[in-house]
C-alpha cells in the first residue's frame, strides 16, 4: 500500500519506512519555533520543569516575535525583552524580531522550512509550513518544552483527507475562496486529528498555498500539506516524498475552481460559510487585509489591482498588515503599497496584528469587519459584540470602496476582469 505525504515524513522522521495511519511513532523534530506569546512559559517549563539547562540544537530553533509586535504594553515589553535575553543566552541562530513578520512565512523565506521536513511550533496555525509540503503542527508549552530538551516528539499517525481541484479561477475569485469552500464542505470537525493534502494547485505560489494549509487547522487537521509540485528550484522536494497513486484517503473531496463562487464566512463560525450571493447588502465599519492567511504580497496585489484608481467608501476604515517584511519590500517596490496608501489605507507593522485582538486594529461593539484572516469566532479581533465576516483579498478590496460586502466584479468594468483574470 502506498504513503500519503504524513506518512512519508512522520515515517521519514522516525527512522522507519512502513509507517501507516494509527501508528504511534517518536520522531526527530526538524525544527521547532516559538513566538512571543507563550516563549516565557516554555522557557520556564524548559527549565524549572524539565530541568534542561540548554536547548537540544541551537541551529534548530527559531524564534519570532510577532503576536504583539511592537509591544503593546509595559508587560508585554518586558516579557519579549526577557525571550531576547533568553535567545542570547542560549546562543540560538535564528531570533526573527519586531517588523519581521509572522513566523510561518518568515520561516519559509528564511529557507529554515523545506519540504519534507517535520517542523513544531507553538502556534495552532503552525499547520501553514505544510504550505513548503512540510508536515507543520501546533503544540502547547509542555510540548515544546519538551521538544526544545530532546529534539524529540511523538505523534498517532493521523488519516488523511485529500482535497482536490481541478481547473483555474474565474475574476474575483481566488485560493482563499477554495479554502472557505473546504471549510463548508468538511465542517469545523471534518479533518480532526487528520492531515489534510490539497492537490490540483501546481499553480499557486507557495504564499498563496499557505491560504490552505493555515486554513487546514479550522477543520480540525493536525496537518496540512499541499502537494510539492511546482514550488520551484528554493524548494527542493526529496525524492521520497512525492503523491503515491495507492495511498488510503479517510475522505476525498473535489472542486470544480472554474464555477466557484466568492465564498464568505459569516460570524461567529469559520464553517458557516455561504456565497457571497446569498448574503444580502451588509454594511461593513472595518475591512483587514493580513494575517499569515492572507496577508502576502499576492494579496496586497491583489487588492491593490482592485482599488486603484478608486477610493475607500466613506466611512470605512482599511487597515493591511503585512504578513512579512519581505512581502511588504516587494509591495512596496512595485507600487503595490503606494495604490494602498491611494486608496486611504492604512499600513501596520508586519505581523500578527490585530488577528488575536491585542493590538494594532481591535474592533468594538457593533463593528462589523470584512477580515482576510483565519477565524471569526465572538471576541476574537476584540469586542465579543463585533461581527467578523471572513473573505478574500479580492472581496475585502471590493467591500472597502462600496461599504458593504461585494463581489469583485461588481465594481470592475469588463476590460479590468479581462486583466485580472
Amino acid at each position: 500500500m502506498g504513503q500519503t505525504f504524513a506518512e512519508q515524513i512522520l515515517g521519514h522522521a522516525s527512522g522507519r519506512s512502513d509507517v501507516q495511519a494509527g501508528d504511534m511513532v517518536v520522531v526527530n523534530v526538524d525544527l521547532v519555533m516559538m513566538h512571543d506569546s507563550l516563549s516565557p512559559s516554555i522557557i520556564e517549563t524548559l527549565h524549572n520543569e524539565l530541568g534542561a539547562e540548554r536547548v537540544w540544537d541551537r541551529d534548530k530553533v527559531a524564534v519570532v516575535i510577532d503576536h504583539v509586535a511592537p509591544a503593546a504594553t509595559v508587560r508585554q515589553a518586558e516579557q519579549q525583552q526577557h525571550v531576547r535575553r533568553w535567545v542570547a543566552q542560549q546562543g540560538i541562530s535564528h531570533l526573527f524580531d519586531v517588523g519581521r513578520g509572522i513566523s510561518h512565512p518568515v520561516l519559509i523565506e528564511e529557507g529554515l522550512v523545506q519540504p519534507g521536513m517535520l517542523v513544531v511550533g507553538s502556534d495552532s496555525h503552525s499547520t501553514g509550513y505544510g504550505a513548503a509540503a512540510a508536515f507543520g503542527s501546533g503544540m502547547g508549552t509542555t510540548d515544546i518544552a519538551l521538544a526544545l530538551a530532546t529534539g524529540q516528539t511523538w505523534f498517532r499517525v493521523p488519516e488523511t483527507v485529500r482535497v482536490n481541484a481541478v481547473g483555474n479561477f474565474q475574476p474575483g475569485v481566488s485560493v482563499k475562496d477554495f479554502g472557505l469552500w473546504a471549510a463548508r464542505t468538511l465542517r469545523a470537525d471534518g479533518a480532526t486529528y487528520q492531515s489534510v493534502e490539497w492537490h490540483g494547485v501546481d499553480f499557486l505560489s507557495w504564499r498563496e498555498r499557505m491560504t490552505l494549509a493555515t486554513l487546514s487547522i479550522e477543520v480540525g487537521a493536525k496537518a496540512g500539506i499541499v502537494a510539492p509540485t511546482g514550488l520551484g528550484a528554493e524548494h527542493p522536494v526529496p525524492e521520497w516524498l512525492r503523491v503515491e497513486a495507492d495511498a488510503s484517503y479517510s475522505r476525498v473531496v473535489e472542486c470544480d475552481l472554474s464555477t466557484l463562487e466568492p465564498q464568505v464566512s459569516v460570524p461567529h463560525y469559520v464553517d458557516n460559510v455561504v456565497d457571497l450571493a446569498d448574503i444580502g447588502r451588509v454594511a461593513v465599519d472595518v475591512v483587514y487585509l493580513g494575517t499569515c492567511t492572507n496577508g502576502h504580497y499576492e494579496d496586497m496585489a491583489a487588492a491593490a489591482s482592485i482599488l486603484k484608481g478608486r477610493r475607500l467608501a466613506p466611512n470605512v476604515r482599511m487597515i493591511v498588515v503585512p504578513a512579512s517584511s519581505e512581502s511588504l519590500h516587494r509591495a512596496a517596490s512595485d507600487g503595490t503599497l503606494a495604490t494602498l496608501l491611494a486608496a486611504g489605507a492604512t499600513i501596520g507593522t508586519p505581523g500578527c496584528g490585530a488577528c488575536i485582538g491585542r493590538h494594532m486594529g481591535v474592533l468594538a461593539p457593533d463593528e462589523v469587519c470584512v477580515f482576510t484572516g483565519n477565524r471569526n469566532f465572538r471576541g476574537r479581533m476584540g469586542s465579543p459584540g463585533a461581527n467578523i465576516y471572513l473573505a478574500s483579498p479580492e472581496v475585502a478590496a471590493a467591500t472597502a470602496i462600496t461599504g458593504y460586502i461585494t463581489h469583485p466584479r461588481n465594481v470592475l468594468d469588463s476590460t479590468e476582469q479581462a486583466v485580472f483574470a
